[in-house]
């Protein structure tokens, strides 16, 4: 083949006329990554790596610009196990809830306005009565994540002012979400107590000055600090803000609406039990254990929810109309203590290991017995968390597939199955490819087949 030069790479334009039959796109943005691919081809050509013909890297250049311009965000199976991972938006959701919210959201909806006097309403009316009545609170109010919640009050309540905090409770969430740097954010100053392991009332009370404006307690929902600790109670720490006339406010994290979702698996103290200990604020996620969209939740007394959502903040991260439909339909999921089959993160985390064994045996029946063969697959008991830092140490029981391949790298098959026609992710631990079937959708149970089928 004769040896190819930069006059044989395809214009700009003549790429874009191919695309242009099969394909639907911004020529802004075909322009662009076809411009990228081009320059790729450039310095291939130059070092003198490439070895085609004209029509040949045409092609090529055409697949990969359609690659690239394809849907970024498409439907994932889990197989990591996780059931609430953040890297696949955490709660899962119920395909009945969205069909429910695209109908109810289709034109217009009344987010703010009220339809009984024709004037401007207030769109945390649609979720506030039935999330106060849930967490048996005197008011509450949404945002757009945990993160946002804690900033907003940690500002309305305490800028310019000492915000006291254990230093066993100065945690890290994922993605560095820390403790110190959203006080440091919110306006306020940190005034930190005790030690690691051990804070005692006392410190508190030291601590207590005339700029104190707020005891903050911290859910380490994501570890756990064991052996010789000591920390005060939620109680006590009202008590002693009630003494000193100084708000308490909880983060609680992942939060909670029902104690226990199964015999076998029990989860954070309920909203409803912290209530009872009479602090001022708790903040707490809606996309965790709760089972709803992304969101931040703050619940508490009247007066301060009532001056958080007049705080300058809050309209840079109040909820939109998407975020306050799912939460709606997710809260009317429960009942008195339990929950419906609409709340699919719920019953996936509760889903008992012998339902499981069900399931995968299922998949096994619909795979290819030479795939079976070829890869080794078989079906191990297996345990697993409920992931974004919810119930740490709290393994739960679940099923595996396990793949012991022969033929093929673990490596190389779990890239396969990510990028396969239907993207499974999977994980390998100790030269073993697993398929974890805790946080796979009953529904999903023959495109994994067939994702396995296709390799």
């Amino acid at each position: 083949m004769e040896k190819i030069a930069l006059r044989d790479i395809p214009s700009v334009n003549k790429v874009i006329l191919e695309i242009k039959k099969d394909s639907e796109i911004h020529e802004s943005y075909l322009k662009k990554i076809i411009q990228e691919e081009i320059e790729l081809y450039r310095k291939r050509i130059k070092n003198g790596e490439i070895n085609k013909s004209s029509l040949m890297i045409l092609d090529e250049i055409k697949n990969k610009v359609l690659a690239r311009a394809s849907l970024k965000l498409v439907n994932v199976i889990n197989g990591t196990g996780i059931v609430l991972h953040t890297g696949f938006g955490r709660a899962p959701f119920n395909s009945k809830n969205l069909k429910k919210i695209a109908k109810k959201m289709e034109g217009y909806v009344n987010l703010e306005f009220n339809l009984s006097d024709g004037k401007r309403g207030d769109r945390q009316e649609h979720i506030r009565e039935i999330l106060s009545a849930i967490c048996e609170s005197e008011s509450s109010l949404v945002v757009n994540n945990n993160a946002a919640a804690v900033m907003l009050a940690i500002n309305g309540i305490s800028k310019g002012g000492e915000v006291i905090v254990s230093r066993g409770e100065l945690v890290e969430i994922g993605g560095s979400f820390r403790i110190p740097d959203i006080i440091d954010a919110s306006g306020a100053i940190l005034k930190e107590v005790g030690t690691t392991n051990r804070t005692h009332s006392k410190d508190y009370i030291n601590a207590i000055n005339e700029n104190t404006k707020l005891i903050l307690t911290v859910h380490t929902s994501n570890y756990v600090v064991k052996g010789f600790t000591k920390s005060v109670k939620l109680a006590e720490l009202v008590s002693i803000g009630d003494k000193y006339k100084i708000p308490v406010m909880a983060d609680w994290g992942s939060g909670s609406l029902i104690k226990n979702i199964s015999k076998n698996t029990s989860l954070d103290i309920p909203i409803s039990h912290l209530m009872k200990d009479k602090p001022d604020i708790v903040t707490f996620s809606g996309d965790k254990l709760i089972g709803g969209p992304q969101s931040g939740i703050i619940v508490g007394e009247k007066n301060i929810i009532n001056s958080l959502q007049e705080n300058t903040l809050y309209r840079t991260l109040r909820p939109d109309k998407l975020t306050i439909g799912l939460l709606e339909e997710t809260l009317r999921s429960y009942r008195a203590t339990s929950f419906s089959k609409d709340n699919l993160s719920l019953n996936m985390l509760k889903a008992s290991r012998n339902t499981l064994k069900i399931r995968g045996k299922k998949i096994l029946n619909l795979i290819k017995k030479s795939i079976i063969k070829d890869l080794d697959i078989s079906l191990v008991p297996s345990l697993v968390e409920a992931g974004s830092g919810s119930l740490p140490e709290k393994n739960i029981g679940s099923m595996a597939l396990i793949f012991n391949p022969k033929s093929i790298k673990c490596s190389i098959l779990a890239k396969k199955l990510r990028l396969g026609k239907i993207p499974v992710v999977g994980f390998i631990k100790e030269d073993r490819f697993y398929i974890d079937l805790k946080a796979v959708l009953p529904s999903q149970l023959m495109k994994l087949s067939q994702a396995i089928n296709s390799i």
